[in-house]
């Protein structure tokens, strides 16, 4: 059931108010995918995975207790990967690969590596 004339002007009025008193949080909803939280969560899984790796391959043959922790990390991470990837599905997979063609890979992955620079930068 479509709006009448009056809701579509009262449904315009509140998103113009929204715009109005906090555009800073207006852009972020406007610019923001159904599928960057599950992205996010992809990309926290895949380093969780490393890590649990890393300890595991490091720590196993020393301590058992700390193998067995080594290998839950990654079984975690593993399993949040599986589930966000099920969240993204075919459509947000579409929806990333035309921003990566549009935008180019190192913009599309965002200013991780730029923040990381800043925050590791010495001052001499």
């Amino acid at each position: 059931m479509p709006l009448s004339e009056e809701e579509q002007r009262i449904l315009h009025e509140i998103e113009r108010n929204f715009y109005e008193q906090d555009p800073a949080f207006a852009d972020k909803v406007r610019n923001e995918t159904i599928y960057r939280h599950a992205w996010r969560n992809l990309k926290w899984a895949a380093l969780g995975f490393v890590v649990g790796l890393i300890l595991l391959v490091a720590t196993f043959s020393r301590s058992l207790a700390l193998g067995i922790v080594g290998f839950a990390v990654m079984l975690g991470s593993a399993l949040l990967f599986e589930r966000n990837l099920r969240h993204v599905g075919r459509a947000g997979w579409h929806d990333v690969s035309r921003s990566v063609k549009d935008r180019g890979l190192l913009d599309s992955l965002g200013q991780t590596g730029e923040r990381l620079r800043e925050r590791f930068k010495r001052e001499d």
